[in-house]
């Protein structure tokens, strides 16, 4: 794995508004890419930007010291002023050989996300690749490694439960709601149209739900909001007069105090009985105890979805020993592969040698030997030196083989 490297500008640190300025559009990527190869000599790269991560994954005799990162940053043309370049510079994290390797396959299994257990990595470092590799700026090595990776994430998602249980207010949230009988396409009512009920809502929209109406103190916010959800925005003081009913509630506004009481709560039934949904995701709660002590609801409360992350962090961080066991074991298993791929390479020009070689014994060294053979001699003869010919192509390979795989184990013991 000598040749891997990882040049990484993470959350760990990198202030997460200011890694934007790292990312590369898709306009731009391959000519800024092609460019980086040619300059710096580079034979296989691929870059990912997620939004708490840039990373650019290369193999090559690089050293990566100050001034190899230097030219490699200011060969990718960032527009971002000198200084804050050199910033850039003083917060890069560099991984060269194995600990490139083993970085790529915990950042593939979310280990080193900022949230632990999130699989959308995965898919972000697959498409990342997908693209360079259809650009052309990788190849075979690369290729073995991104399949290695693909194979143990998947490996960890399977046999681990780190990502099991989810850990986002929203998602929680969603669960909690699908846990309740509610009519098909329910009536959702949002109140607030702040960043978490944007993001619950659609959430909810992606879910096949369609039935929106939002209510927002400033009118401007909430008609931005419902044009995302196709419902109709109505202004938070005309609450008191919506008269369609409700199964769905979901409230989160910035009051300091509650403003759902009773007698609202009331006005908002329209008369009707059935027990309701209430999802109250504000700090201090939106809805008024009374209310929830005395209607027919499931109340759901961000305080209890908080304690229900909280814990499933916890679950998430135990199970990194065992995904770090299945990181290791695939490696284990990973580096005599990359050897012996590295052999075949080497080798594959040795068929064409002996087919050359043969050629010119029968054709010239011995042409006329054998032109005084009779036909039976001569089929024999040539049955003789095709199967030959096979061996001498197999067995140096398997024995190359061999032996790599040997001497690795005896490394790793």
């Amino acid at each position: 794995m000598k040749n891997l490297k990882v040049i990484a500008f993470t959350h760990k640190h990198v202030e997460l508004k200011d890694l934007g300025n790292l990312v590369i559009c898709n306009e731009e990527l391959e000519d800024r890419l092609a460019n980086l190869k040619t300059r710096l000599d580079i034979p296989e790269i691929f870059y990912i930007a997620t939004c708490n991560r840039v990373e650019f994954v290369f193999c090559g005799a690089h050293d990566l010291n100050d001034q190899f990162i230097a030219e490699f940053m200011g060969q990718m043309n960032f527009c971002v002023p000198a200084e804050r370049l050199q910033c850039f510079l003083g917060q890069v994290t560099r991984y060269e050989e194995m600990d490139a390797l083993t970085h790529l396959f915990r950042m593939s299994c979310s280990l080193e996300s900022l949230v632990v257990g999130e699989k959308e990595i995965l898919a972000q470092v697959r498409k990342a690749y997908e693209r360079c590799r259809e650009a052309g700026f990788t190849g075979d090595y690369l290729r073995l490694v991104m399949d290695r990776l693909v194979k143990t994430a998947k490996e960890v998602y399977t046999f681990t439960n780190i990502s099991r249980n989810p850990i986002s207010v929203v998602s929680l949230a969603y669960r909690k709601l699908k846990e309740n009988k509610i009519p098909q396409n329910p009536r959702i009512l949002v109140i607030g149209s702040g960043e978490t009920n944007q993001n619950l809502a659609k959430y909810l929209r992606k879910h096949q739900h369609s039935n929106f109406v939002v209510f927002n103190r400033t009118i401007g916010n909430a008609t931005k909001l419902a044009k995302d959800l196709n419902a109709k925005a109505y202004p938070l003081s005309a609450l008191g007069q919506y008269k369609n009913g409700f199964d769905v509630m979901i409230i989160c506004t910035g009051s300091p105090e509650s403003i759902i009481d009773k007698n609202l709560y009331s006005m908002l039934l329209n008369g009707e009985t059935d027990k309701k949904i209430i999802i109250d995701l504000a700090i201090p709660n939106d809805v008024d105890a009374d209310v929830v002590a005395n209607f027919n609801m499931q109340y759901i409360e961000v305080s209890s979805l908080q304690a229900i992350a909280e814990k499933n962090k916890q679950d998430r961080y135990n199970e990194l020993a065992s995904a770090d066991t299945i990181i290791q074991q695939n490696i284990q298993e990973f580096l005599p592969l990359i050897k012996q791929r590295r052999v075949e390479l080497a080798m594959r020009e040795v068929p064409e040698k002996i087919k050359e070689i043969k050629s010119f014994a029968l054709n010239e060294v011995f042409a006329q030997e054998i032109q005084k053979l009779d036909p039976q001699a001569r089929e024999t003869l040539e049955k003789v030196i095709n199967y030959m010919e096979k061996k001498y192509i197999k067995v140096p390979m398997l024995m190359a083989k061999d032996i790599l795989v040997k001497n690795t184990l005896a490394e790793n013991n």
